[in-house]
């Protein structure tokens, strides 16, 4: 039960740290801040045990789930944009 509190907490972390690299106002709820995090955190890992940086089993590091969370962000813009124009 701690684990997936601690990975919400770090999700979360990152998010926001996502989205205050990236430019622009990407309007997102904390839940989706949350989500967004833990979500790059996870491309990340699997990205990273696919490429070698990671064993299976070892988390992703927080600058790598940083990275991978701002390219959802861009994904996601890109997604928006097309659906409203």
């Amino acid at each position: 039960m701690l684990s997936i509190l601690w990975t919400i907490l770090i999700g979360f972390v990152v998010g926001l740290v996502a989205r205050a690299i990236k430019p622009g106002n990407d309007k997102l709820s904390l839940l989706w801040t949350m989500v967004l995090g833990v979500g790059g955190a996870l491309v990340a890992k699997y990205v990273g045990q696919a490429m070698g940086w990671y064993t299976e089993g070892e988390p992703a590091g927080f600058i790598a789930s940083v990275v991978f969370a701002i390219v959802l962000l861009f994904i996601y813009g890109a997604v928006k944009k097309n659906k409203t124009g």
